[in-house]
């Protein structure tokens, strides 16, 4: 690694340009230096970028792939800046405009949906050519938010006729039995989020009137049993909860036409002690099937509030140090 002291220039384009990019009063430098642990001085179009070597020639690719993305008329976001940075920590060489560009659909509250990672592009390229697509990684990296997005576009270009939204209820037992209500209203809370995610995308009201006319349905996994799903965008959501009878079970729902995305975190299991996870098997079982595809996410595909991020490497890092560690064998 480069550790010796570098200075670089960077010069914009225009004024326009540079206003955006530098931020008012600079903040977008000020984010790119504490991100980046350079020195960035500013005059007029220019900037001079000082460091060590490897991190200045980051912020100089940096700052003209954002630059890119300006010129296109992207709305850049601190959040956006925070993404870049990980992205091209993770491949200097990757294009931010072939993913950040890269709109899957845009929501009723006009919110631009697109990928904000490597990972995240990789997954949103998987479903549009794969007929099952494992999203496999922990909260926050935007698994089931994405495959929403995109059963909602693939259902507005008539490329399916329904979409189908499936959670597993761990607690469908004992603990259930004391709510009031048949079973629908008993596991509905566990499907909330999938009606969360549905309504920030279509509007409440839209969302609604797809629901009543059974253009989108959100049912436990239960409900699946004994049916085929024919042209239909099927996502299967916290599936490191199901067993590998009910994994099965729902693979094999697939009719013609129809796709699915299986989401979930293996390290969330909530099944009962000495029950296998069925998306821990089926990541196993199912690798090299031609039309399945397994994307993995990481800590640092968190697109979710920047302290989800550290919160989820410090439970990373604490699990490893609890791991049982091998015991050396005696001569």
């Amino acid at each position: 690694m480069d550790t010796s002291n570098t200075r670089k220039r960077f010069v914009a384009e225009d004024q326009r340009l540079a206003n955006l990019l530098f931020g008012q009063q600079n903040k977008n430098l000020k984010q790119v230096e504490r991100s980046l642990g350079v020195r960035i001085g500013s005059r007029g179009l220019e900037l001079t970028i000082e460091g060590e070597g490897s991190q200045v020639d980051l912020t100089v690719r940096l700052m003209a792939e954002l630059q890119a993305l300006l010129q296109e008329d992207y709305p850049l976001y601190p959040t956006d800046i925070d993404y870049a940075v990980r992205i091209l920590s993770s491949d200097s060489k990757a294009s931010l405009k072939s993913i950040f560009l890269d709109t899957i659909f845009i929501s009723a509250r006009k919110k631009i949906i697109s990928p904000k990672s490597l990972a995240q592009k990789q997954y949103i390229d998987a479903i549009r050519t794969k007929d099952v697509v494992f999203g496999i990684g922990p909260a926050g990296t935007g698994k089931t938010y994405l495959a929403m997005a995109m059963a909602v576009s693939f259902l507005l270009k008539k490329e399916v006729s329904r979409i189908v939204l499936v959670r597993p209820a761990v607690e469908a037992g004992e603990k259930l039995g004391f709510l009031p209500g048949d079973l629908a209203e008993k596991v509905n809370p566990y499907l909330r989020p999938l009606y969360d995610a549905l309504f920030d995308m279509m509007g409440m009201d839209k969302g609604q009137q797809l629901i009543e006319q059974g253009i989108v349905e959100v049912a436990p996994l239960a409900f699946m049993r004994g049916r085929t799903l024919n042209d239909a965008f099927v996502i299967l959501d916290e599936a490191q909860n199901t067993t590998t009878e009910q994994m099965k079970m729902f693979l094999t729902r697939l009719g013609f036409g129809s796709r699915a995305v299986v989401t979930g975190d293996r390290t969330q299991i909530d099944l009962p002690a000495g029950r296998l996870s069925g998306l821990v098997q089926a990541a196993d079982f199912l690798q090299g099937i031609d039309g399945i595809s397994l994307q993995y996410f990481s800590d640092r595909d968190v697109v979710r509030h920047p302290i989800v991020q550290s919160i989820v490497q410090a439970y990373d890092r604490a699990c490893r140090d609890a791991a049982p560690q091998p015991v050396a064998k005696k001569d």
